[in-house]
């Protein structure tokens, strides 16, 4: 291929990257933007293959069969609640693919007495240390969200001077890659990047998955980013930013709509908190439970109803009986919206995908910021699933772990209902005095099967 195609068909990839990220920003507009940037990728990659003469067109054609089969299996058969898990492995196959392109690409070049300069050796360092910690931190993600591992915060004493000594060793021996780029220095490299990966990551618990997410999903851009510095692909190098950029930004937004520091984050730092009142103290003689046909007569007099979806939505996978109870109301002329907090759920947005999978409109899902101000006017707020998002202690108690994170002011609604199977905590592990609240009414059972009862009560009048 000529410089001319090879240059034309790269700028054209990056723009339909940029489109489809603009296009992503929006949920009527979401489908659109991933098919732009798959065309995108998949211009890329041909015109890429093509270019280096390294397998012929029919072996091209055969890669993308077998990887777009792979991904229509996948597409299929995992569930929603399993999609963090999914992005989480997605985003350590991209780490992990950069520590052996970059890995591969300079040895060959050595082996070939062509030593690269040095910005090449720099880019190939940073590839494997950004790749072998976004690999192996996406495996613990991963292992954490798949209940492999516990989801609680593990730490040891140390952990910090550890890590800190791990990135001075690392330093150390990118530096002694760069100088002798005959040396063994890129394995150590990815050696110790990898212990580093899994001790950045095992101290971050549970309610932090969605800023993990995130951060991942930036880091293994960046990884693509330098690999494409080391094989000198101008589109690699694009995409790669991209995916870094909007990351960062992305983990930014979580960081703030939990009021954790980035930096904690990242260095897997848990600020110091005092021990709390136990579940007893919270709820002891003070829970009021409900029927479905209890939560069904609420309506009867209600003009506003805001829901509120958690992870034990998605859970039940009661998004389709919610759907159903949301036409029912409207029907009798409720204004039903739905409250969505920037880090319900396990990854940003999940609340988002759940709901436009059973086509509830996305002009009734709403902004925490959005929501609030309007909740004093809610006849009812129904709480599906969701804990930490919702808890009080976090805007009342500044010692809790949740402190200073903003919720969604449920209790100022008017009635509130709460739709868990028991009183258990979440992922911040901490009772919740919203569900002894004197306006609160708890409707134990599954998701799915409390949201049927009711729709069934309602429909019995």
């Amino acid at each position: 291929m000529s410089a001319i195609v090879i240059n034309l068909s790269y700028l054209l990839a990056s723009i339909l990257f940029i489109l489809g990220l603009k296009r992503l920003s929006h949920p009527r507009t979401a489908v659109q933007g991933n098919f732009l940037g798959a065309v995108g990728m998949l211009l890329a990659i041909v015109v890429t293959l093509a270019d280096r003469a390294i397998v012929g067109y029919a072996e091209i054609v055969a890669g993308i069969v077998v990887g777009g089969a792979i991904g229509a299996m996948l597409a299929q058969r995992v569930q929603m609640t399993a999609m963090p898990q999914l992005v989480a492995m997605f985003n350590g196959v991209g780490g992990g693919a950069s520590v052996l392109v970059a890995g591969a690409a300079t040895t060959a070049a050595i082996a070939t007495n062509q030593i690269p300069g040095a910005d090449v050796l720099i880019a190939t360092m940073v590839s494997g240390l950004i790749g072998a910690v976004t690999f192996w931190g996406s495996l613990i993600a991963w292992a954490k969200l798949e209940g492999r591992l516990s989801e609680s915060a593990v730490t040891f004493s140390g952990q910090q001077a550890v890590n800190a000594l791990l990135a001075l060793a690392i330093l150390a021996l990118s530096i002694w890659g760069i100088i002798e780029p005959e040396s063994s220095a890129y394995l150590w490299v990815v050696l110790l990047s990898s212990i580093l990966g899994v001790l950045l990551t095992i101290p971050i618990g549970g309610a932090d998955m969605p800023v993990v997410i995130a951060l991942l999903n930036s880091y293994s851009g960046l990884a693509a980013a330098a690999t494409g510095f080391v094989l000198g692909n101008s589109v690699l190098i694009i995409a790669g930013s991209l995916v870094g950029a909007s990351g960062i930004i992305l983990t930014q937004i979580m960081c703030k709509a939990m009021n954790r520091s980035l930096t904690n984050v990242l260095f897997g730092v848990a600020a110091a908190v005092e021990a709390g009142p136990s579940q007893d103290e919270v709820y002891a003689g003070k829970v009021k439970s409900a029927s479905a046909e209890e939560v069904a007569m609420l309506f009867d007099d209600a003009s506003r109803v805001v829901f509120v979806p958690g992870y034990g939505m998605a859970v039940s996978q009661a998004q389709y009986a919610v759907r159903d109870l949301y036409n029912l109301l409207t029907a009798k002329g409720i204004e039903v919206l739905f409250a969505i907090h920037p880090v319900a759920g396990r990854m940003p947005g999940h609340m988002n995908v759940l709901l436009a999978e059973a086509n509830i409109p996305y002009d009734v899902l709403k902004e925490m910021d959005e929501i609030n101000p309007t909740l004093e006017q809610t006849d009812v707020a129904i709480v599906l699933g969701a804990n930490d998002v919702v808890n009080p202690m976090a805007r009342d108690v500044p010692t809790c772990p949740i402190a200073g994170m903003p919720i969604i002011d449920v209790d100022k609604a008017r009635t509130v209902v709460v739709i868990k199977r028991s009183l258990s905590p979440g992922f911040a592990g901490i009772p919740n005095p919203l569900f002894a609240g004197d306006k609160t009414l708890m409707l134990f059972a599954d998701g799915k099967k409390a949201i049927l009862d009711v729709i069934a009560a309602v429909k019995a009048g």
